[in-house]
């Protein structure tokens, strides 16, 4: 593919992703060379022509956050542990809206969400934590296995009721010490992505137009967005290849 193909292509890419990295650049080519049955440019090509073409990322200026990652959040297993997090999005208008979301710790698809315009309660939890274990599982009362729920100490996730809840469906309850909230640093790293590369670049005229473009960024995030701890691969592209790996070790 001659330079200036290769340059088109990465214009065209970067047009409706334009916080996306020459890493997750080439993921993208990567992936449509493979659908395609042509040969993937490598990074280094990819990252020497966006730098020629003036299309790499301006490195952010602002304040880094120096906090330590206390604990290993990741495990090599799906379904063993989900960790939780919220968010919140401000529109033009000046509403809020308000979101928690659940994400499974191996293969980070995010599986459940529940969004509101005012605070995020414990029963708004107790719904999340429904709508993740029927992602996965169905329509079940009770969970196969326990799955640990990581989730900090906000009062929606300790709250007793929801503990117990929690506990019913056979999720093991899980917060981050007190003195360190990004030991959750899992969900935090998707919070910092959503708001990234979906929020930032989207219009948020009001709540209801930050609700209605919230199920697109995350079937986006889930089947599109490369991740580096995943091979640049998508969450499902994760999963899809990981169950094709069982299946053909049966």
């Amino acid at each position: 593919m001659p330079d200036a193909e290769l340059a088109a292509d990465i214009r065209r890419l970067i047009a409706d992703l334009p916080t996306y990295g020459y890493r997750r650049v080439h993921a993208l080519l990567r992936r449509e060379a493979e659908k395609n049955g042509r040969a993937a440019p490598n990074p280094k090509r990819v990252y020497r022509v966006m730098k020629l073409h003036g299309l790499l990322l301006q490195r952010h200026a602002g304040r880094r956050e120096e906090r330590r990652h206390d604990g290993k959040i990741a495990v090599v297993t799906r379904n063993t542990r989900w960790c939780s997090d919220g968010l919140e999005i401000g529109c033009d208008n000046g509403e809020k809206v308000r979101v928690a979301l659940a994400l499974d710790c191996c293969d980070r698809e995010a599986m459940g969400y529940v969004a509101t315009t005012g605070g995020i309660t414990a029963e708004d939890v107790r719904d999340l934590m429904v709508a993740t274990v029927e992602h996965r599982f169905g329509q079940v009362n009770k969970l196969p296995h326990t799955i640990e729920w990581l989730t900090d100490n906000g009062s929606c996730y300790t709250a007793q009721d929801t503990r117990r809840f929690a506990r019913d469906i056979g999720l093991a309850p899980r917060t981050t010490p007190v003195e360190s909230p990004q030991s959750n640093g899992m969900a935090e790293a998707f919070v910092r992505t959503l708001k990234r590369d979906y929020a930032r670049v989207s219009p948020l005229p009001n709540a209801q137009a930050v609700i209605d473009q919230l199920p697109k960024w995350l079937d986006h995030y889930n089947g599109v967005h490369p991740h580096r701890a995943l091979g640049y691969r998508s969450p499902r592209e994760f999963i899809e290849r990981s169950t094709r790996e069982e299946l053909s070790g049966l």
